[in-house]
């Protein structure tokens, strides 16, 4: 590519002359790029396509300036850009050299590399900078791989990651205009919040869905962009259409236990080839799998696990809807609002050789923390004796009394014996109430 072409991409994304649009704050995510990005490491920002990787990088260049930093000591490249004609380290470099030569910034600048995963290589730049205390570098990728066992070779004790997931119920309501400030706030409002988890559990999180009409076709187009960028290009599938089968079986079964050797004949492929598809998937995060919770890690392996949708609302917009039932709504949101706060490594399920389960263990560290159940409605006396007798069993086989029931409406505490359960409806357990 010619100077002029890189010049001129490069000052359309970035602030040198300009101002850009960073849209509403995601104030949790900035929080924790200040606190990371003082320790002096690689930053890698990940999560699925449309999340808002991009719009928190221009939010942290924005918060970079205000705090001092001179707009020409800070280097934006989206990858992303299709006038971009080619992708290569050598296109890095080059970047970089004209960023150098143009902007003449201080010693170490920042450097921000969005969607870096499109350049083969990027991780040898990344520490060359680290190393030699050229720059900062922070870097995002719509790949839960990004740092995968080869770069990370190359960045061994050099980077610290940051999840970014799609809104969680509070961001929801910020971006819809409902500001919470305290308690007292919240319980005056809750009828307003009601209405909106509605529309939350409905069309999910992604901010611009949350922001625009056209819900559903805007998450049809996240759906076929996840597929092909993040999937099909990346690992260069062939069978297209079995894999989109896939992924929407995975989508319409949110919250139940898959078997692959079932869909290795349901779908006509070969187990490999499924279990293949499905790592990509989840890759991409696409999908979560969530794991029996054993203390044997063989078991582990070898037992079914849960899928789970990355957002509701592509699980309702592409997934085949076989039931209006809301629980595995609320169950799918559950799950992703858990992994948020514990990391996808610390949730698993409870099964019992009776087949008894609970929904979620939740287990961070070294010690099973909490056990959750998701019950829409208790008021069938059969269905509340079931979910509550699977939630004690799991309790005295963990050694975790910290019980708690996520329902529609019902609220407080109940004893069984030794043991007590909390009930809490799933409006306030996503506010963290």
């Amino acid at each position: 590519m010619e100077t002029a072409e890189i010049l001129e991409i490069l000052e359309d994304w970035n602030f040198w002359k300009k101002g850009q649009e960073t849209g509403i704050e995601r104030k949790e995510y900035l929080q924790k790029l200040d606190e990371i990005g003082n320790a002096g490491q690689v930053i890698a920002i990940t999560g699925v396509r449309r999340s808002g990787k991009s719009t928190i990088m221009r939010q942290y260049i924005k918060n970079l300036m205000q705090n001092g930093v001179k707009p020409e000591n800070i280097l934006y490249v989206n990858f992303e850009d299709r006038r971009f004609t080619e992708l290569s380290l050598a296109l890095l470099n080059k970047i970089y050299d004209l960023y150098l030569e143009h902007l003449s910034p201080g010693p170490k600048p920042y450097i921000l590399l969005d969607e870096v995963h499109k350049i083969e290589g990027w991780e040898k730049f990344a520490r060359t900078m680290h190393e030699l205390g050229k720059a900062k570098v922070i870097v995002s990728g719509s790949n839960s791989k990004l740092l995968s066992s080869s770069i990370s070779s190359v960045l061994t004790g050099r980077h610290l990651d940051m999840e970014v997931y799609p809104l969680d119920f509070s961001e929801f309501l910020m971006f819809k205009g409902i500001y919470l400030k305290d308690r007292l706030d919240i319980l005056s409002q809750r009828h307003i919040i009601k209405s909106a988890l509605n529309e939350y559990l409905k069309y999910g999180g992604f901010p611009l869905v949350c922001l625009k009409n056209m819900k559903d076709e805007l998450l049809q187009t996240y759906f076929e962009d996840i597929i092909t960028k993040d999937v099909v290009e990346r690992h260069a599938v062939t069978n297209i259409p079995k894999l989109k089968s896939l992924a929407k079986f995975y989508l319409s079964n949110a919250g139940r236990r898959i078997s692959f050797n079932a869909l290795s004949k349901s779908l006509g492929l070969s187990l490999d080839t499924v279990e293949r598809y499905s790592y990509y998937l989840a890759e991409s995060y696409l999908v979560s799998f969530i794991k029996k919770f054993s203390y044997s890690v063989k078991e582990q392996e070898r037992t079914q696990a849960v899928v789970y949708a990355v957002d509701n609302g592509l699980k309702n917009a592409v997934g085949f809807v076989f039931s209006r039932d809301i629980g595995w709504l609320y169950q799918n949101a559950i799950a992703n609002e858990l992994m948020k706060r514990h990391g996808a490594e610390g949730v698993f399920y409870w099964m019992s050789v009776a087949q008894e389960e609970v929904d979620f263990v939740v287990k961070p560290k070294q010690k099973v923390e909490q056990l959750v159940q998701v019950c829409y409605s208790l008021e069938i006396a059969e269905t509340k004796k079931k979910e509550i007798n699977a939630l004690l069993k799991a309790s005295r086989e963990l050694k975790c009394g910290n019980l708690l029931v996520i329902t529609e409406n019902k609220e407080g505490e109940e004893k069984f014996g030794r043991k007590k359960i909390k009930y809490m409806p799933l409006w306030k357990w996503l506010l963290k109430q």
